[in-house]
């Protein structure tokens, strides 16, 4: 804590002093961490947590030792993203990549246990696989999806694929958890999500991270494209593209 006391937020800002600390911690926040962050009273944090877990802007975390941000919050914080005036800039790039790879690129954000697409720029090519924007695509068979579980805690990921639902969508869709945290495990050595035909027939994917000012995924970068022109491989020869254009989008304080 810094030497100099923060005021205490008035009433009508509180809940977004809450919801700051919460999301600005790398651990989940308790009741005490909260008081200390915020400076407001144990009863009033206990009443306004109640408040915003039973909306679902925050939700306890999955081994019960905090606070973490909830569903509505990361929806709130997709639809302010997609709606700033930095939205030309990022679809700027997200054109430039486009136009260099020459097939679909997208920027995706988690939302709970799916992928929202957020920005979009379409291939040129007749033969396109659509995605809109607006879209939520599963975390467990999507190069995004898989990116964002890798950049989970080890035990927080774990904890997560067992109670996820792993529907099949292809015969390459990895079903077993097992399976599934291995593949996890080599996306977080080499912080490149793929899929190899996992979510749709006919289609491959790479994807890597955005990160905020902490290093953090908050988004992935993605492109993806039909197996018919390009394989898994080729796709991997353009991640220099990628990871030029996340140096541009990466958040900064």
């Amino acid at each position: 804590m810094d030497d100099v006391k923060l005021e205490r937020p008035t009433r009508s800002l509180r809940v977004f002093a809450i919801v700051e600390a919460i999301a600005g911690s790398d651990l989940p926040m308790t009741v005490v961490d909260l008081v200390e962050s915020t400076g407001l009273p144990k009863a009033t944090l206990h009443r306004q947590c109640n408040v915003l877990e039973r909306e679902g802007y925050i939700r306890q975390d999955i081994n019960g030792r905090g606070y973490v941000i909830g569903h509505s919050m990361r929806r709130l914080a997709n639809l302010t993203l997609a709606a700033t005036a930095d939205q030309t800039f990022r679809h700027g790039i997200l054109t430039a990549v486009s136009q260099d790879i020459g097939e679909t690129c997208n920027i995706v954000l988690p939302l709970g246990v799916e992928m929202f697409y957020s920005d979009r720029v379409e291939t040129k090519w007749p033969l396109r696989h659509q995605l809109p924007i607006g879209t939520n695509v599963p975390v467990h068979c999507t190069a995004s999806g898989k990116l964002y579980l890798s950049s989970l805690p080890e035990e927080q990921c774990e904890k997560l694929v067992s109670v996820l639902k792993l529907e099949k969508y292809t015969d390459n869709t990895l079903r077993d958890p097992d399976a599934l945290l291995a593949a996890v495990a080599k996306i977080r050595k080499d912080k490149v999500g793929v899929d190899d035909e996992e979510f749709v027939d006919g289609m491959v994917a790479v994807a890597v991270p955005i990160n905020d000012s902490k290093g953090r995924m908050v988004a992935a970068l993605a492109f993806h494209a039909p197996s018919v022109r390009m394989n898994l491989q080729k796709a991997r020869t353009y991640l220099p593209i990628l990871r030029k254009a996340t140096e541009a989008l990466s958040i900064a304080d």
